[in-house]
């Protein structure tokens, strides 16, 4: 996944159709927003779906490179999802070296399941693996896993 944060200071809303369980996106210590969990989440459930634009991927590769607002999320070679054109509000789910939520893409669904239990009150954390070759993006999740950067180091 790809993501660039957007202007503006009202607080994001999750389409509740595409969660699983009571969540709600807040200010996060991580970066900007975040979505936490308002109710126990047990270990591997699907807590929800991330949707949006699917584009191609020279599509996604234009809208990377301006300075429009996109969450590009890699669906396979062919294309992305961008989030940020009808989103579902997972696109808020912030990158941590020491996720507790896995993606996993079922037929061009992209669905985040439950790594461990997650209590309510948590923010729910995903590993982006942004590529070694991408650009290189620093870390803020300060987990004592942490590698530092975003990106995948090997």
């Amino acid at each position: 996944m790809k993501a660039k944060s957007g202007g503006g200071n009202a607080r994001p809303q999750l389409k509740s159709e595409y969660c699983n369980f009571q969540l709600e996106v807040r200010s996060s210590k991580i970066h900007r927003w975040g979505v936490f969990a308002l109710e126990r989440i047990p270990k591997g459930r699907k807590v929800m779906e991330y949707t949006g634009e699917l584009v191609s991927r020279k599509e996604g590769k234009k809208r990377a490179d301006s300075n429009q607002i996109h969450c590009l999320f890699t669906i396979d070679k062919y294309w992305y999802v961008d989030g940020a054109v009808g989103g579902s509000g997972a696109e808020f789910v912030n990158h941590c070296c020491d996720p507790n939520l896995e993606s996993r893409i079922l037929h061009r669904h992209i669905l985040y399941f439950a790594l461990r239990d997650i209590a309510a009150g948590e923010e729910l954390l995903l590993d982006y693996h942004f590529g070694k070759n991408q650009e290189k993006v620093k870390c803020g999740c300060g987990s004592p896993k942490c590698r530092g950067w975003i990106n995948l180091l090997e």
